[in-house]
């Protein structure tokens, strides 16, 4: 369902499920007091369903800038009854926005489809639960730790170093015994990138898509948006939407947004002035 699509097919949307007290713009929305708001998750995942979404992504950590890890205990108490809810519930793919291998373990037995990790599976015994999942994987690029990450984000060259990163991430899913078509790659917008990196990564985004797995883009409500047009979190709908359908003109294969309805009326808008018969 994730192969390399023909450009002109319309990316798949991901649908972000935040289960956290302090996401940058919808922490504590399904996670507060310590309790994870299940009827509120399956009210939004049933409303993201409705509007288009093909995969829900579910996440315990907030990997916004300045936050803090958390331990695998607080994580796998807020996204494995949410995963396995979700599965029991839906017949969406369920993606799990982790880096942690019990959490990746734990997941898959839960009914999750997707790893998403933003630490491209770097953490030790992080690729060998990916292995034992047999769960199609997202390597995404970040520079530091969320903490630290933009205090001054310094690149020679931030494409070719992306690309790089990138590359030797998939060579070690391979080397290990991951399928090369159960590998995503994401260059991480905002993950350790000033505005002018964020940029200089979306113009080579047909590169990135020329290299053949699929790209998945997640520039949703982010500071790039803000820096551009002066607006805070929550003002930032038009510019996720105009991004996310700079991105499908790119080719890329997977979109992870907020606002799924919104995007989706801007892909149907692409589809149609394409004329495509997809």
């Amino acid at each position: 369902m994730l192969h390399a699509h023909h450009i002109s097919a319309r990316p798949l949307l991901m649908g972000v499920l935040n289960i956290t007290p302090d996401s940058f713009s919808d922490g504590g929305v399904l996670y507060r007091d310590g309790a994870v708001q299940i009827a509120a998750v399956l009210q939004c995942a049933q409303e993201q369903i409705d509007a288009g979404a093909d995969i829900l992504d579910v996440g315990g950590e907030s990997t916004r800038p300045g936050a803090e890890a958390v331990s695998d205990e607080i994580e796998v108490a807020r996204v494995i009854p949410v995963i396995a809810a979700l599965a029991k519930r839906f017949a969406v793919q369920i993606s799990v926005d982790t880096s942690s291998p019990r959490v990746i373990r734990e997941a898959a037995q839960a009914g999750a489809s997707i790893i998403n990790d933003v630490r491209a599976l770097t953490r030790p015994g992080a690729v060998a639960a990916a292995v034992d999942s047999g769960l199609r994987v997202c390597l995404m690029h970040m520079r530091g730790e969320p903490a630290t990450m933009q205090a001054d984000p310094g690149y020679t060259d931030v494409v070719a170093e992306v690309k790089s990163f990138l590359s030797e991430r998939v060579a070690a899913c391979l080397a290990a015994g991951i399928a090369r078509e159960h590998l995503m790659v994401d260059p991480g917008f905002g993950f350790g990138k000033s505005l002018q990196h964020n940029l200089q990564l979306f113009r080579a985004l047909p590169e990135l898509v020329a290299q053949g797995l699929p790209v998945v883009v997640g520039v949703s409500r982010k500071s790039m948006i803000g820096n551009i047009l002066q607006r805070p979190v929550d003002e930032r709908l038009q510019g996720s939407v105009s991004l996310a359908l700079l991105a499908a003109q790119s080719g890329v294969s997977v979109l992870r947004v907020h606002d799924v309805g919104a995007t989706m009326d801007a892909l149907r808008i692409l589809e149609a002035v394409r004329g495509n018969d997809s």
